[in-house]
C-alpha cells in the first residue's frame, strides 16, 4: 500500500453491511475479513473507518467467495440509512431530493475521501455525479455498483420506489447479466463511461418532500460535521466550519481566535484554507447562508432568534445580508418555504 493510497478512508459502516450480506449467503465473514485485515469486531463502532485499499480487498474476496458479479447491487438490500451515519438521517428529512443530493456533496468525505462528487445541471436533468479516481490498481466495480445503488435507494426512501434516474453512466466494463443493472437503474444505462452518472428530472427533484423535518436534518448535519471534524484532520475547513457554528451565538468568530482553537498559526490557517479552495471569508458566509436557510424553515424559530443565532447584532444586517444571499427577505424566504 503506497502511503498516497493508505491515507483514503471508508466509512467503517460499509464493511458491517458486506458482513451482513456475506452471512445472507451463509458464508462466514471472519476468514475474509482477517485476509483483508480489517478487524471484524471494529465494525460495530459507529465512529470507525477502514483503509479503502483494504475495504476493496475484502469486496473482491466477497464478490469471490459468493461467485456473484452482482454482489454490490444485492448488498443494497441490506441497506438501512443508518450506514451513512447522519448524513442518511439528515438526507430523509430533506426539503427536497435537490436539497438531499447537496447534503452528499457537501459531505461526501464521511463515504470516501477520494471519490469526487458533484451535481452537474443538464438540460432537463440534474446529474449527481460520483468520479472514482484511477489511483488503485484493481478497482473491485461490485463497490462502486454498490455506491450508486445506494444513492438511488437513498432517493426512493425519500421520496418513492418509482423514482429513477433519466439516465445512468458507469464507468465500469458493460456486465455479462445486465438485467439487475436494468431492474436497479431503469432501462438507459452506458457502460464504460469517464464518470459514475444518475441523472435526474429537474423538475421532479426539485418537488417538497412531504417528510422534509428542516430542525432534523440540521441536527443530523451538525452531527457529520462534527464527525468530519474529528476524523478528517487533513481538511482543515470541516473543522473551521465546525467552529463557526460552535462560536455563531456569542458573535461573528474571529479568524484568528479559530486558528488558536485548532491550535495552529493564523498564518498557517490561511495557507491550509487557501489549498482547499476557499477562505474563512467565504467559510463565514457559506455557513451562515446555509444555516439561516435551516433555521427558517424551523417555523418555531423567530426572525429574531435566528439574528442571534448567526451573531448578527441586528435584525435588519441580517435581513442585508440574507437579501445579498438569496434575493429575497427573511419573511419572503420563510413564506416561500
Amino acid at each position: 500500500m503506497t502511503d498516497s493510497t493508505s491515507k483514503i478512508t471508508t466509512l467503517g459502516s460499509v464493511a458491517a453491511l458486506l458482513a451482513q450480506t456475506l452471512r445472507s449467503y451463509d458464508i462466514d465473514p471472519a476468514p475474509l475479513f482477517k485476509q483483508a485485515d480489517i478487524d471484524l469486531h471494529e465494525i460495530s463502532n459507529p465512529d470507525a473507518r477502514f483503509s479503502t485499499q483494504k475495504t476493496q480487498k475484502l469486496w473482491k474476496l466477497a464478490v469471490k467467495a459468493t461467485d456473484n458479479p452482482c454482489l454490490g447491487l444485492h448488498a443494497v438490500q441490506h441497506f438501512q440509512p443508518a450506514v451513512l451515519h447522519g448524513l442518511g438521517f439528515s438526507w430523509l428529512a430533506s426539503d427536497t431530493l435537490l436539497d438531499a443530493l447537496n447534503r452528499l456533496v457537501r459531505y461526501s468525505r464521511l463515504i470516501n475521501t477520494a471519490v469526487e462528487f458533484r451535481l452537474e445541471v443538464n438540460s432537463g436533468t440534474t446529474d449527481l455525479v460520483a468520479a472514482v479516481p484511477d489511483i488503485f490498481p484493481d478497482i473491485v466495480y461490485a463497490a462502486i455498483d454498490f455506491g450508486m445503488a445506494v444513492f438511488l435507494r437513498m432517493c426512493q426512501l425519500t421520496a418513492g420506489e418509482a423514482i429513477l434516474p433519466v439516465h445512468t453512466t458507469l464507468q465500469r466494463p458493460a456486465p455479462a447479466d445486465k438485467d439487475e443493472f436494468t431492474k436497479m437503474f431503469g432501462p438507459s444505462i452506458e457502460y464504460g463511461a469517464m464518470v459514475n452518472r444518475l441523472c435526474f428530472d429537474s423538475e421532479m427533484i426539485n418537488q417538497h418532500l412531504m417528510t422534509g423535518n428542516p430542525e432534523l436534518a440540521r441536527i443530523n448535519d451538525q452531527t457529520v460535521v462534527d464527525y468530519l471534524a474529528r476524523f478528517d484532520r487533513a481538511n482543515i475547513s470541516m473543522q473551521v466550519r465546525s467552529k463557526i457554528i460552535e462560536q455563531l451565538p456569542d458573535g461573528i468568530p474571529k479568524q484568528g481566535e479559530i486558528a488558536d482553537t485548532l491550535h495552529v498559526s493564523l498564518r498557517s490557517l490561511q495557507r491550509r484554507l487557501k489549498e482547499e479552495e476557499t477562505s474563512f471569508k467565504d467559510m463565514l458566509e457559506d455557513t451562515r447562508k446555509t444555516l439561516a436557510m435551516q433555521y427558517l424553515r424551523e417555523p418555531q424559530r423567530s426572525i429574531g432568534e435566528v439574528t442571534y443565532l448567526l451573531g448578527f447584532s441586528e435584525p435588519c444586517n441580517f435581513t442585508r445580508a440574507f437579501k445579498r444571499w438569496t434575493g429575497k427577505t427573511p419573511a419572503e424566504f420563510r413564506a416561500d418555504a
